[in-house]
Order: C-alpha cells, then sequence, then structure tokens
C-alpha cells in the first residue's frame, strides 16, 4: 500500500461497497419503474409497462434495509467523524478552503444516509399495486421518489467531494484489497463492543 494512500478500515470499505451496490441497483431500478408507469415530471421511455420491474426494484430495497441499519449504525459510531460535525455549518463561511470542502463532504454523507433511510422507510409503505393501477398520489410514493432525487444528487456531490479532498488516492483505497491485523474480521465483534461502549460513554 503506497504511503501516500490512506488506509480504510475493511468492514468500512466492505460495507460501503455493498451498500452503493444496492444503493445504485435501487436508484437504477427504481427509475426503470418510473420511466414505465408514471413519467409526469418527464421521462426517457426505456421500458414498457413491467411488474418484473416492480419486484426486482423490491428485492433492492429489501436486502439494503439489511445492509443499510448495519451500514447506518456503523456510520453513527465507528464514522461518526465522517459525518456532520458540530462546527460543520460554521465551516461553510470559510469559501474554498480545505475546511470547507471538508464540510461538504460530511453533508453529503450525512444527507445521502437519511435519503437512504427515508426512502427505505417509504418503501415499505407503498402497495406493489399503485403503480400498474394508475394511483400515483399516495403520499409514500411521492416521499419515494423525493427521497430518490435526494440520493442522487448526494451521491453525485459525495463523488465530487471525493475527489476534491483525497483525489484518486481516496478512491483507491475504498478498493484496496490489503487489511491491517487489527482489522481482521475475526475481530470485528470486539470492535463492535468497543465501537458501543466508547459511544455510550461519550
Amino acid at each position: 500500500m503506497s504511503k501516500s494512500q490512506p488506509y480504510q478500515p475493511l468492514f468500512l470499505r466492505l460495507s460501503h461497497a455493498l451498500n452503493a451496490f444496492l444503493i445504485l441497483g435501487a436508484l437504477v431500478t427504481g427509475f426503470l419503474v418510473y420511466d414505465s408507469y408514471d413519467r409526469r415530471f418527464g421521462g426517457l421511455g426505456l421500458t414498457q409497462e413491467n411488474r418484473h420491474l416492480i419486484d426486482i426494484h423490491g428485492t433492492f430495497g429489501f436486502f439494503l434495509l439489511f445492509v443499510y441499519i448495519i451500514f447506518a449504525i456503523y456510520s453513527l459510531i465507528a464514522g461518526r467523524k465522517r459525518l456532520i460535525q458540530k462546527n460543520t455549518w460554521q465551516s461553510l463561511t470559510e469559501i474554498n478552503k480545505p475546511v470547507w470542502w471538508y464540510s461538504l463532504l460530511r453533508i453529503s454523507n450525512t444527507v445521502a444516509l437519511i435519503a437512504a433511510a427515508l426512502s427505505v422507510i417509504s418503501g415499505k409503505f407503498q402497495q406493489e399495486n399503485w403503480l400498474p393501477n394508475g394511483e400515483f398520489n399516495h403520499l409514500w410514493y411521492f416521499v419515494h421518489l423525493i427521497a430518490w432525487v435526494i440520493i442522487l444528487c448526494s451521491i453525485l456531490l459525495h463523488v465530487l467531494m471525493v475527489f476534491k479532498v483525497g483525489g484518486f488516492p481516496l478512491v483507491v483505497s475504498m478498493f484496496n484489497t490489503n487489511y491491517k491485523p487489527q482489522d481482521h474480521p475475526k475481530l470485528w465483534l470486539n470492535n463492535i463492543r468497543d465501537w458501543g461502549q466508547r459511544f455510550l460513554n461519550k
């Protein structure tokens, strides 16, 4: 591993990758579902009405629920420094300085985390027959659409800020397969207990 390349915890890399895969899958299939049935806010007309798309989208959402819960707990405890801090909003006044870019990255991380939760929750309150029946005005469907847009925007901002703050080495570090001895999967359970104790003692 290059000395100039930052080190990312193995659990973070794996949970981040799995979470990203499921979210991107849900985003793409969610758009295809919308594009098949709704299109009131615009669309591409890529697909025709297809119940299988709804099933595929729901499958991504089902697995995302469990992975997201684990990732969210990890982010709130072990990765809380990557989220909004007490001085984040004050730091936004220092435009174009390094702290400003770091603050934008933390904001994008936090917003994505919240929007993903909103998307998963709103998805669970929807019914599969709404769109096939032409029922587009349900509250939870609107919430789901809004969450989709917020997630998309926050991901784009997240990627831009990652390149701005850490550049290519930071991006590569998320795909590095090496890990330190203290990061071994066998130690994850003890690490989780330590994180929880430190979090409760604060």
